[in-house]
């Protein structure tokens, strides 16, 4: 989409695959509708930075961990005054960003959650509260997510949705594109 002055949502693809694209950032431009616009990760310049009003970081692929090698270039989400959602990968970098621990187990077994699961929201998340079901697609967990997060629910595996204390900075490992899309409706309109 073509940049204009109105309001305006940065769309991060965190994918390696260009392919991986139509699964993990598509849905999330979908559900944005109409003023937003999508860069690589690699590709977001300080002007992107400047005309969002609010951004997103999508997931990416199961097996896609590329965006590890590149944490310098999301060093700007420190300073960075305006709303942010990370979105599995997206979570797991805001958590790196801010000193926490990404649970890197090669092997997998111990955070590996692909699926349904059931949540629950003790306090309510980006409109969501109570038991809800969400969509797990991932490899790698989050343990320690540093001082400056809150912890808003978790699966037996670990952390699943969290918000910064004092920033609108909201992250989920689940993936509500899939299933609980008002979490991004609740973003993009109170985030």
């Amino acid at each position: 989409m073509e940049r204009r002055d109105s309001f305006m949502i940065l769309i991060i693809n965190i994918c390696k695959e260009n392919l991986h694209y139509y699964e993990f950032v598509k849905p999330i431009e979908d559900i944005v509708g109409k003023e937003f616009f999508t860069k690589k990760f690699l590709d977001v310049s300080k002007e992107d930075l400047e005309i969002a009003e609010k951004v997103i970081i999508c997931g990416t692929s199961l097996m896609d961990f590329n965006y590890f090698n590149y944490l310098s270039n999301f060093s700007w989400i420190k300073e960075f005054n305006k709303p942010i959602l990370g979105i599995c990968g997206g979570m797991q970098i805001l958590v790196s960003i801010f000193g926490g621990e990404v649970c890197r187990n090669d092997v997998g077994e111990d955070f590996f959650e692909v699926g349904f699961i059931k949540l629950n929201f003790k306090e309510s998340f980006l409109g969501l509260k109570g038991e809800k079901e969400v969509y797990n697609l991932h490899k790698f967990g989050v343990e320690n997510i540093g001082e400056k997060f809150k912890v808003y629910t978790k699966s037996k595996k670990g952390i699943q949705a969290i918000k910064h204390k004092e920033k609108k900075i909201y992250g989920v490992l689940f993936h509500p594109e899939v299933r609980q899309k008002e979490v991004i409706k609740e973003f993009l309109k109170n985030g």
